[in-house]
């Protein structure tokens, strides 16, 4: 037989599977419910396709895989379908911290095992938790959330309704690695999702002008926290706590810096001697407390005072309760209130006239995270800072780690 007649037909095929492999992309997405406000887009294929260059770029991470703990079954035996684009949405309603994501399952035993691998344990009714994710298996798919509170709500949309509307990669994301997008009725608001050595960023915006010389002022202090919003910014964060917030205490204008420290913090209690006397014990617990300094403005500052009245956030004292880290004082300025600590006053960094949030890395604050598990508190170690600017319709979020060794691919 001739050769070049087998080499042809054999290279175009060996082309054929490279690109479906690699390339080609199911972009239909079956798993989001018409009643998210927000959805969230990992093209699966390009992050495998950025570890596996990544990954050949570091000899040093070939030995390391080789001496993996066996125990834990690896994702592509786990007995779900991993998809083109994994789809992770927020229902309208529920809490901020709730997300969700849907997946097939090919093989209920496979996954049974893996979950088992994971340590997840078996709440009843086909739900499983570990830490802070939930499980549920319905039917031929696996329904995976922060919360268990939604599952019922995304059954019933997704599996039990006799319409099902479809919606495309396309209308999300383009030619990132992610996308994270808003939905309001018909309008939807991206933002890309990108992946670099040591930063993420999420933005809508290939340029991110002057927003980059706000962190370089930051990083020149040494604050914990530095915090500038307007109007407008103050009432689309208060919405993740209170819709009717923003609106009731009229707040134009806020700005905070923010320190840690460690303290020592007395606990009294009593007991009774041999003699049944009452004694009182004394002891002693290290605890991390902020200092800090909080100016707000408003357009009717008598109204502002008293909402916080009514809601009982001012005390005798005039101290501001709705901030849970006491002594602090609320003192009333043109135009509004400073809000400081007492225990170790700081002063108030300068105005830059911009729209923007800075949060440094502080051990102080992973050590006094009791409720996140090992994995977690080495995940925000490896974090520098955290920042959000936003300018005019412009909006750039970065997580910066610090340097290392390996890209934050291989590291997480």
């Amino acid at each position: 037989m001739n050769k070049k007649k087998i080499i042809l037909p054999l290279t175009l095929l060996l082309a054929a599977a490279f690109y479906f492999v690699f390339f080609y992309k199911n972009k239909t997405l079956k798993f989001v419910p018409e009643n998210a406000d927000a959805v969230v887009l990992i093209d699966v294929k390009k992050l495998t396709g950025q570890y596996i260059s990544s990954f050949i770029a570091h000899p040093s991470k070939w030995i390391e895989n080789k001496t993996k703990d066996k125990k834990t079954i690896p994702l592509k035996n786990s007995g779900i379908k991993i998809p083109d684009f994994v789809q992770i949405f927020h229902i309208k309603g529920n809490k901020f911290s709730e997300w969700y994501s849907v997946v097939e399952l090919e093989d209920l035993q496979k996954f049974s095992a893996y979950l088992k691998s994971l340590q997840f344990v078996n709440k009843g009714k086909n739900v499983f938790q570990k830490d802070q994710i939930f499980v549920k298996i319905e039917g031929e798919n696996v329904i995976i959330g922060t919360s268990a509170s939604a599952f019922g709500n995304i059954n019933q949309q997704l599996f039990l309704s006799s319409e099902k509307k479809f919606l495309n990669a396309d209308r999300f994301i383009n030619n990132s690695l992610g996308s994270i997008s808003f939905i309001s009725g018909k309008k939807i608001q991206n933002f890309t999702i990108e992946l670099k050595a040591d930063e993420i960023e999420v933005k809508n915006i290939s340029k991110i002008g002057s927003l980059a010389s706000i962190v370089a002022d930051i990083q020149r202090k040494s604050h914990f926290l530095e915090v500038e919003l307007d109007a407008q910014n103050v009432k689309n964060y208060t919405r993740f706590f209170d819709k009717t917030l923003a609106d009731s205490v009229q707040i134009s204008y806020f700005k905070a810096t923010a320190d840690l420290e460690q303290v020592n913090d007395t606990i009294i209690s009593y007991g009774y001697d041999d003699n049944f006397n009452e004694i009182e014990k004394k002891t002693f617990q290290k605890i991390i407390q902020p200092n800090y300094v909080i100016d707000l403005q408003s357009p009717a500052p008598e109204k502002t005072r008293e909402y916080f009245q009514r809601k009982k956030w001012i005390n005798a004292k005039d101290q501001f309760t709705a901030i849970p880290f006491l002594p602090n004082h609320i003192q009333k300025n043109n135009g509004g209130f400073v809000i400081k600590s007492t225990r170790n006053p700081i002063m108030l960094s300068p105005k830059l006239k911009e729209n923007y949030i800075f949060v440094r890395n502080n051990p102080m604050l992973i050590s006094s995270l009791s409720i996140l598990s090992p994995a977690e508190k080495k995940l925000l170690t490896d974090i520098e800072y955290i920042f959000y600017g936003n300018k005019a319709q412009n909006y750039w979020v970065k997580i910066k780690a610090k340097k290392g060794e390996l890209p934050l691919i291989l590291r997480w």
